[in-house]
């Protein structure tokens, strides 16, 4: 028995794959962190959206002969009796002033001129309508503005809406990249061993079966990569989410552990591409160089 044994087309301790292996799982790690952050970021503004629409804010100009403390108290008690309101409250000029004093500081407010408000929050299942708030008011006589917060909303829908777009460019970017970073070690790969491909050309292996060997190692190189970046997404989500969420390092993005099951498709996403790619590449070159030999 031959004391030799025929080593595999695609050595397992090639240093090069380990090149690759890093840059495909940093990439798969930018791409699944860029998928939970567009989650969280979509779970914030889905509930600041909530969190507005339950609400209405209500500007009340006195009359000459009252004081605005009377007049938001009238308006409070006008549309208490509006269908769809379930609280009304006037908010006192201690209290605006509580709200603004984090931004304006304390020597400007009590010489500061503050509108009269009243907080409205409206019934979740079947909400007034700012149109209905603003005809109250008027048939009772009250000069005031209604603030539904319908701007706001939309422009907090248009943030997650470029959340969301930014995240899917990033895992777009990532997985081009990736891409590319496998077709350029296909290339070296198979320069490496042209004369060996050669050898095994002329004993009569097809195209078909030297590039299975290449996509095969390729994937499977490309799903470890993509499940230890998925991992390191994991492991900083986690991170983030046991220091505080959103209450802590993430203020604006309110992570939860349900955004874990984003990294669970990373590495089958991964071997896909790399194996597409792997593909698309030997075999291209392996055509050109059948090519070149028939002609020549």
């Amino acid at each position: 028995m031959s004391p030799y044994r025929p080593g595999p087309l695609l050595p397992s301790g090639d240093g090069r794959d380990f090149a690759l292996f890093c840059v495909v799982a940093i990439l798969c790690f930018l791409a699944t962190f860029g998928a939970m952050a567009a989650a969280s970021a979509q779970r914030a503004a889905d509930g600041w959206s909530r969190a507005m629409a339950a609400e209405a804010t209500v500007q009340v100009n006195p009359r000459p002969d009252e004081n605005g403390d009377q007049a938001a108290a009238r308006a409070a008690e006008v549309l208490a009796g509006v269908p769809g309101v379930t609280e009304t409250e006037a908010m006192s000029r201690a209290e605006a002033e509580r709200l603004l004093r984090p931004w304006l500081g304390e020597a400007i407010l009590p010489d500061l001129p503050l509108p009269h408000l009243v907080v409205v929050r409206l019934d979740p299942e079947n909400p007034a309508t700012g149109r209905a708030l603003a005809r109250a008011l008027a048939e009772a006589g009250l000069d005031a503005r209604v603030d539904d917060h319908t701007v706001w909303r939309a422009d907090v829908g248009r943030a997650a809406w470029t959340a969301a777009l930014a995240a899917m460019g990033l895992a777009g970017l990532a997985a081009l990249a990736a891409a590319a970073a496998v077709v350029f070690a296909c290339r070296a790969a198979l320069q490496a061993r042209a004369e060996m491909v050669e050898t095994l050309s002329l004993m009569g292996a097809s195209a078909n079966f030297i590039t299975n060997r290449f996509q095969s190692r390729f994937a499977w190189l490309a799903a470890v990569a993509g499940a230890g970046g998925g991992l390191a997404a994991c492991g900083l989500l986690a991170a983030l989410i046991m220091t505080g969420g959103d209450r802590g390092l993430t203020p604006a993005l309110p992570f939860d552990w349900p955004d874990l099951m984003l990294a669970a498709p990373v590495p089958v996403l991964a071997a896909g591409l790399a194996a597409i790619a792997a593909r698309l590449t030997v075999g291209r070159l392996l055509r050109l160089a059948y090519l070149s030999e028939t002609r020549g």
